[in-house]
């Protein structure tokens, strides 16, 4: 399986020795790009030998057995080319139901290490690359991650207006922890050169993540490297789909699982897992990591045995520790104060009273000799770590920034004296901290509320909103996502009671939103059933171990406060272990602590964070910090945890003020209406003028149409929403011959008639032959712009204009004139044809359009027995059946809604009852109703 298209050989002997014979063609690149040099003699020649120091190089120690070997002459005519390159290698790696390519040697050959993977047509290139001088000792690993997603790799092109790739985007932020969580644990104490890992996504085929590939590519680059780490780090992802379990399933697939797990680890231990589910139980996670853990272990197999052949000797001789000696001396000086001081309760005066401790150690070391003066601020590194580190762990990034969030490796100091079984709070292992919730204590917020756990607290938020408030996610998909949920995370440094920077979101601060965020996104309503953005603010207050699961639980209350309708509660709980227990007076076996605080987190060897409900899980995240996690371990964590999180729900139900469970009079009113595809254009007009002279004619904050027919309407109160649809509902109504429209604006005079507004936007033909029942030589003779008239629907052409009559609504003025007696038959027929029309028992509706702009409609019910009035000019009309007087009228008013909306006023009555007739009054006037205008 292994490939050496260049070579017989598996392995290259390094081409730099002792000696050197520095040519342009030959010298490495590290030494001619240095700014400053730090050598006592240096003449270059064509034929001169440098000599170097046998000890150190620019302040480093010499890569073990890579870079430089003892007097070794190199011919400069040599094919140093050749020598120095390494050879390609690439090799199939069978994984799930497919093989997955890994080729080393074509790409990025002057770094330390360099692979591309492939699955599929996805193609993540990862390198790794170091620096040349060490960094000053400290408490973590100086570790540096950032992956890239390149548009390019889709075939597209970045939407800014730079169209090139800016900066980090949050779920690329997640990869990046996804990819130094795992690598970090296996990273050799002791060396302290600063380690850079770039991946970037080439090419994507939109069925397999790049995510997993990107963890497992990380690995085998920094297993081919000089990197000192102990064991190969491979990646990937399984999903759930019925029964079966998938490893590395395609983006269709997961559109079907219930599971989202990523996975990585070592041959032999598991070292990170994160993901969501839809209340998983906990025996079928369980298996889900078994099947992780086993593909995981075929890949770094595989992997082993790719470094034999190409990979280079790791840089042993960097590492420096500090003598066994010193770690006694400090146990000495500071162990009985420090293990009185681990047992204060209280975070603050504990973390003053281990600073002064800590000052204390540094002074008597400096006094008898072993620390230096001007190293003093290094000796960090000689010391137990007595600061509490909160929730995550650290990473400098290369600005300048401390990121808390990306997994802080402590050093392997002496432990402390037994604490006879005790947690340094007191609590059993088990128990978990008080807890007091409260919501409402923002009265202006759609919801709030604030949860406080022991000595961590998060006050969360809600805001509600339209579509516009959605979050726009830009990826490789081809299309922009909108996510109508989500939930952002942000930690104040004087949650810890300190002076910090003030900033960007940090990569930590990204995780742990995400985190909750998956936690609370399985209990939310559809958007059929609740259609507002939701956004969750959780800032924490006060920090003592997992903010981030406090998050989860106060996010919770603040959702029913809002009045969102959740399908459950959630909480979260942070589950630490404690694996070799011999160190502290036990018997060895594990033991497992529930709701750990920072101290715990930082000095125990596992952070499990795991959120649900009493019946599953729907968000998990486990980070290992050292080997030897089996699976009954895990399998007991998760059920203590079941148990804690059924204690915090329980203690959740508990809140005073509880949370009000209805919406805020401050939470914008959002109503859905349905119309036809083929209106959406007459509700946006050109441009999208019409849509926004609605919205301010009518005062809601936004109207939101989509190609489907689905408009939401969103507003501050009800009087500007009944506005803004009863427009909506006149502009899509499907107008239908016959129809009657009453109080009509004339919008426009031309030579040839009138244009009538007969609703909002929608305007139609009165011919001038049509306005009265006399010749006209103009319009303008008979009305004006502005006048209302009232109009009857005649005719509707194929192009959908609109033509008008008022000529046969107006009464009969002159009877001996027979023309003016022919109109008015055919006006008289027109009205009976409409009472004759199909659908006798239903009621029918005129449509009037008052000077405000909105129609109404008036329901009536007549008598059993109703007759028209006796019309002179329609004499052929059958009046036992067809005429009637008009009696009283009483007219109810309402908005006009959709016609499934309208009631139906006439159920019961027989085919010989009178007929229900719906009319419109303006001001004072009673109206005879003709045919029913159609609300699209």
């Amino acid at each position: 399986m292994l490939a050496n298209p260049s070579s017989s050989s598996l392995f290259k002997t390094p081409c730099y020795s002792r000696t050197l014979t520095l040519t342009p063609s030959n010298c490495p690149r590290r030494l001619l790009t240095r700014k400053k040099s730090r050598f006592r003699s240096l003449s270059l020649s064509s034929s001169s030998h440098i000599f170097l120091p046998t000890k150190t190089f620019l302040g480093a120690t010499i890569r073990a057995g890579a870079a430089f070997q003892e007097h070794q002459p190199l011919d400069s005519d040599s094919d140093s080319d050749s020598d120095c390159s390494p050879h390609p290698y690439s090799i199939k790696i069978p994984v799930g139901d497919r093989h997955i390519l890994v080729e080393t040697g074509h790409i990025g050959r002057q770094a330390s290490g360099a692979v591309t993977v492939t699955d599929g047509e996805t193609i993540v290139y990862t390198s790794v690359c170091m620096a040349d001088v060490p960094s000053e000792p400290s408490d973590f690993f100086p570790l540096f991650v950032n992956y890239q997603e390149r548009f390019s790799a889709a075939g597209r092109t970045s939407g800014g207006f730079f169209k090139r790739e800016g900066r980090t985007k949050d779920h690329e932020v997640l990869i990046c922890r996804l990819i130094d969580r795992p690598l970090r644990p296996t990273m050799l104490k002791g060396f302290n050169h600063e380690t850079q890992i770039l991946s970037w996504v080439l090419s994507y085929d939109g069925l397999h993540s790049p995510d997993s590939l990107a963890v497992t590519a990380a690995g085998i680059a920094v297993a081919l490297s000089e990197v000192p780490n102990s064991k190969a780090v491979a990646g990937v992802r399984i999903g759930l789909i019925g029964d079966k379990y998938i490893v590395n399933p395609t983006s269709k697939e997961m559109e079907e699982s219930e599971l989202d797990l990523l996975l990585a680890g070592t041959d032999n231990a598991i070292l990170m897992i994160e993901g969501y589910c839809n209340f998983l139980p906990e025996e079928k996670l369980l298996r889900a990591v078994e099947v992780g853990q086993d593909a995981v272990r075929a890949i770094c197999n595989e992997v082993e045995a790719l470094v034999k052949k190409c990979g280079k000797p790791k840089m042993l001789d960097a590492i420096k520790l500090p003598p066994p000696e010193l770690y006694k001396h400090v146990e000495e000086i500071a162990g009985d104060e420090l293990v009185k001081i681990l047992q204060i309760r209280n975070k603050i005066p504990r973390r003053k009273a281990l600073t002064s401790l800590e000052e204390k150690v540094l002074t008597i070391l400096t006094e008898n000799g072993y620390v230096e003066t001007d190293t003093v601020s290094g000796a960090a590194e000689t010391l137990p770590d007595l600061f509490e580190d909160e929730d995550e762990d650290e990473e400098v990034v290369v600005d300048g920034e401390v990121d808390e969030g990306d997994v802080h490796i402590k050093p392997n100091s002496r432990r402390s004296k037994p604490l006879g079984g005790r947690r340094s709070d007191g609590r059993a292992l088990d128990e978990i901290r008080p807890i007091n919730s409260r919501c409402g204590l923002l009265p202006r917020a759609h919801g709030s509320a604030l949860f406080t756990r022991g000595e961590t607290q998060s006050l969360a938020v809600i805001t509600l909103g339209d579509r516009q408030m959605a979050q726009r996610i830009d990826n490789l998909e081809g299309a922009d996502e909108l996510k109508r949920f989500y939930l952002q995370y942000s930690f104040p440094p004087s949650s810890v009671g300190e002076v910090g920077r003030i900033g960007a979101p940090t990569r930590r601060e990204i995780g742990h939103g995400v985190l909750a965020e998956r936690a609370l996104g399985p209990v939310l309503p559809s958007e059929d059933d609740f259609p507002y953005t939701i956004r969750v603010e959780s800032t924490i207050t006060e920090s003592n171990g997992s903010s981030s699961m406090a998050s989860v639980c106060g996010g919770c209350l603040a959702l029913q406060d809002a009045g969102v309708p959740i399908k459950c509660s959630i909480a979260g709980i942070a589950m630490g272990m404690v694996l070799d227990t011999q160190e502290f007076g036990g018997d060895g076996t594990p033991l497992i602590l529930s709701d750990i605080i920072g101290s715990e987190d930082a000095s125990g060897d596992m952070d499990f964070k795991v959120a649900g409900n009493e019946e599953g899980i729907t968000a998990f995240q486990m980070d290992i910090k050292v080997g030897g996690i089996t699976l009954p371990i895990m399998r007991k964590a998760l059920l203590q945890a079941r148990d804690g999180r059924k204690h915090i729900l329980a203690e959740m139900l508990k809140c005073s003020p509880p949370p009000l469970k209805r919406l805020s009079k401050y939470a914008p009113l959002i109503h859905i209406m349905k119309v036809k595809p083929e209106k959406v254009n007459a509700i946006i007009g050109s441009g999208g003028k019409k849509v926004k002279s609605i919205i301010e004619e009518t005062g809601v904050e936004a109207i939101d149409a989509q190609d489907d027919g689905i408009v939401k309407i969103t507003a501050k109160d009800l009087s500007s929403l009944e506005k803004s649809k009863a427009i909506i509902s006149n502009l899509t109504m499907v107008p239908t011959v016959g129809d009657i429209y009453r109080n009509c604006e004339i919008k426009s005079i031309a030579p040839y008639g009138v244009f009538v507004e007969i609703a909002p936007g929608r305007e139609g033909l009165c011919h001038i032959s049509e306005l009265t029942s006399n010749w006209l030589a103009k319009a303008e003779d008979a009305v004006k712009v502005g006048d209302r008239i009232d109009v009857k629907l005649i005719e509707v052409n194929d192009k959908g204009q609109l033509r008008l009559s008022r000529r046969v609504l107006l009464p009969n003025t002159e009877p001996d004139s027979p023309n003016v007696k022919q109109q008015t038959d055919s006006s008289t027929k027109d009205i009976v044809a409409s009472q004759k029309a199909p659908g006798k028992g239903s009621a029918k509706k005129v449509v009037n359009v008052p000077k405000d702009g909105l129609a109404e409609k008036n329901i009536e019910q007549l008598e059993d027995k109703i007759s028209t009035p006796n019309l002179e000019s329609a004499p052929e009309s059958n009046p036992s059946e067809d005429d009637a007087q008009l009696p009283q009228k009483k007219f109810i008013r309402r908005l006009v809604s959709p016609a499934r909306d309208r009631p139906d006023t006439n159920k019961d009555k027989s085919k010989g009852s009178s007929k229900a007739v719906s009319s419109v009054s303006s001001k004072d006037e009673h109206s005879l109703v003709n045919g029913e205008a159609k609300i699209g």
